[in-house]
């Protein structure tokens, strides 16, 4: 053939390989289903950890949540117990500090029990839980940073660790999300979050490097990546700072910036049967702001 040649369909073997029995097989309406299955969130006592436990809920599974508060959020909390009870299905709260080890095995291994009870085994976790900091870089403490790394990364790989240790003892093939963010892959204008930052860039990292290990026993690992979100606390901070939203909105590419609710779907698609040939990979949902840098 000369060089630059175009190959024609036509020259191309005309026999379709057969097709493998995959998960995403199924109906296009049980590819984001989570029937028949317990999911835990860390970080689901309040915000978008609670948020996307709801979502959980909704897309018909099970939830455990998991966060360093005492109680969770009253009413989104009772808003999710009321989902939960519409649907015959499950959610409970405990108290749980993600960097202690010895804590998160057993409450993985509890919840992992009580979900087979119920037959609805523990198959999947969203790591939401984790904690911000806006200093500048010359100022930033090392005690600081070192907990931010503490929480924000090792208390993530403690996290997935051992929930891949039960998928594997259980023989489960179960996905992990990992909740990390625009801001591991880009400064963020406005903002000194130098710790903070790295720290998201590191989860972006862990999960590649985890879903070549633990690819082999089924299990996916993925990290989703929101951009800027209207919570309480960036509320308080816009507040405090309001040249900062002009900053923000000048690469708002949709006119406004996120709210938890935009991550439910992008969490239960990780979670769910349609993304079941994704792993170590990462879902950026920004509102195109890493687009208009």
């Amino acid at each position: 053939m000369a060089p630059g040649a175009l190959v024609s369909d036509l020259a191309l073997p005309q026999e379709v390989p057969e097709s493998k029995e995959t998960e995403a097989n199924a109906p296009s309406k049980q590819l984001f289903s989570l029937k028949g299955q317990t999911i835990v969130v860390t970080g689901g006592g309040r915000g978008v950890g609670i948020t996307l436990a709801l979502a959980v809920v909704e897309a018909g599974g099970s939830v455990a949540c998991l966060d360093i508060l005492s109680e969770p959020s009253a009413a989104e909390w009772q808003h999710l117990q009321t989902t939960a009870k519409k649907s015959n299905l499950t959610a409970t709260y405990d108290r749980c500090d993600i960097t202690n080890e010895a804590n998160m095995a057993s409450k993985f291994q509890n919840i992992s029990s009580e979900a087979k009870v119920r037959g609805a085994p523990f198959s999947g976790i969203i790591a939401c839980a984790g904690i911000q900091q806006s200093t500048p870089a010359v100022d930033y403490s090392v005690d600081d940073f070192n907990r931010m790394l503490n929480v924000n990364v090792t208390g993530t790989f403690i996290t997935a660790k051992h929930a891949s240790r039960i998928f594997i003892e259980n023989k489960t093939p179960g996905s992990i999300v990992l909740i990390a963010s625009m801001s591991g892959q880009v400064a963020n204008r406005g903002l000194q979050c130098t710790a903070y930052n790295t720290s998201k860039s590191a989860v972006h990292q862990l999960c590649r490097s985890m879903a070549q290990e633990i690819g082999q026993h089924g299990i996916r690992i993925n990290t989703l990546s929101p951009g800027y979100i209207r919570t309480a606390m960036t509320d308080a901070l816009l507040e405090a700072q309001p040249e900062i939203e002009k900053i923000w909105m000048a690469g708002a590419l949709l006119g406004r910036l996120g709210a938890p609710e935009d991550f439910k779907a992008p969490a239960i698609f990780l979670l769910a049967p349609g993304s079941s040939f994704m792993t170590g990979a990462d879902l950026r949902v920004d509102g195109g702001h890493c687009a208009s840098a």
